[in-house]
């Protein structure tokens, strides 16, 4: 699974392609260390935060959530990140099944 449940959260691991023709989510893949992530590609370049930033728009508009909801908390840097996802104990249920449904 690449999400989990932590305080108040979820948490997403996200493999994220900058530079890419179009930002949109690509699905779930496995890596060859055999992790499960959540893939995402975005236009914007990986310099100053911009790929970041443009991630948590796509998970926001994705999941239909405010952009203030969604921030990249782990692997600033990396092509692997975690997502921080803010929901309510009531607005949990709606979001898990979306994120299972891109599975």
């Amino acid at each position: 699974m690449f999400w989990r449940e932590e305080r108040g959260a979820l948490l997403l691991s996200v493999r994220l392609t900058p530079r890419a023709a179009l930002d949109r989510i690509d699905g779930v893949a496995t890596g060859a260390d055999g992790r499960t992530v959540l893939q995402a590609r975005v236009r914007a370049v990986p310099e100053k935060g911009r790929a970041n930033a443009a991630l948590a728009i796509l998970i926001a508009d994705w999941l239909d959530r405010p952009k203030s909801a969604v921030s990249v908390v782990a692997g600033g840097t990396s092509r692997l990140k975690t997502v921080r996802l803010e929901a309510s104990e009531n607005e949990r249920p709606a979001l898990v099944a979306r994120l299972l449904s891109a599975e």
